[in-house]
């Protein structure tokens, strides 16, 4: 599996454990990342875990790498099969969405939603509409 690869399945994998520190040992200082259940951006590893925080008291999002097609300039698309349930365990949403990565120097620089053909930080993902 080629290095990029790995890095994702680690990051995907720490994330599903909730194991927040992990997940950031992966990331630049100023990863850019979307917000998703909230829309906007959050930006550095102490945001990031501020997010994820707040939004796990809230939710219980688990996704799964599908397909990973790598393209040029370090950018690679990821396919995840996304299940988004509340704490009590009713599901919200079950569905199939791409995430696009930006790495650099080993490290996942930037994330962002893509949604249809468009990508949009700016109100929550359709897949946390519900919420």
């Amino acid at each position: 599996m080629p290095k990029t690869q790995t890095l994702l399945a680690q990051a995907y994998s720490a994330f599903n454990h909730r194991d927040i520190d992990s997940a950031l040992a992966l990331m630049s200082e100023n990863v850019s990342w979307p917000k998703a259940s909230e829309g906007g951006r959050v930006v550095g590893k102490e945001e990031i875990r501020s997010y994820w925080t707040r939004q796990w008291k809230e939710l219980d999002p688990h996704v799964e790498p599908l397909e990973v097609i790598d393209h040029e300039g370090g950018i690679t698309e990821v396919k995840v099969h996304q299940l988004v349930k509340s704490l009590g365990g009713d599901v919200l949403s079950d569905s199939e969405v791409w995430h696009v990565y930006t790495i650099a120097n080993g490290l996942i620089e930037r994330m962002d939603l893509k949604e249809g053909e468009t990508s949009s930080d700016s109100t929550p993902s359709a897949a946390f509409s519900r919420h």
